[in-house]
């Protein structure tokens, strides 16, 4: 699995997400675009440390779905979201690109930093774990859209 702090990674995503426009359908689930990019915006204020909307560690989510966020497998589609992360309202497209750029630059611009915080729910990571993390959820909703 890439990492977001990977060379090129930062790229990759950027234009991807450059090709997504709000009319992009998706594939499976139940999201719009602009849901989706705010939904995707909840991981990385996590990480930036600006929310963490509540996250409370959980042993059992830990032994069944840590390892899976940084895994190379890819996340099955149509997996459940956890209550507090699913975007049902309706949400400005053209808002929620530019602030998700605005965090992936901002996460970008932090990828020589080593000391990250423990996450919420699955507590201590690795740099590299935490990179993969970023980039799996991303990889994950972009294709969802085909993107």
């Amino acid at each position: 699995m890439k990492s977001f702090f990977e060379n090129g990674v930062y790229n990759e995503i950027s234009t991807r997400i450059n090709n997504l426009n709000e009319d992009t359908k998706a594939q499976w689930g139940k999201m719009n675009p602009g849901q989706m990019l705010y939904h995707c915006q909840m991981p990385l204020n996590i990480i930036l440390e600006k929310e963490d909307y509540g996250v409370k560690p959980n042993w059992l989510v830990n032994l069944l779905f840590k390892k899976s966020m940084y895994s190379d497998k890819l996340w099955r589609k149509n997996m459940p979201t956890a209550p507090g992360f699913k975007i049902t309202d309706d949400k400005n497209f053209e808002t929620e690109k530019t602030e998700i750029m605005t965090l992936i630059n901002e996460l970008n611009a932090q990828r020589e930093r080593e000391d990250w915080q423990p996450h919420p729910a699955f507590g201590k990571l690795t740099k590299d774990q935490w990179g993969k993390m970023q980039y799996k959820h991303l990889d994950h909703h972009l294709r969802q859209f085909g993107v």
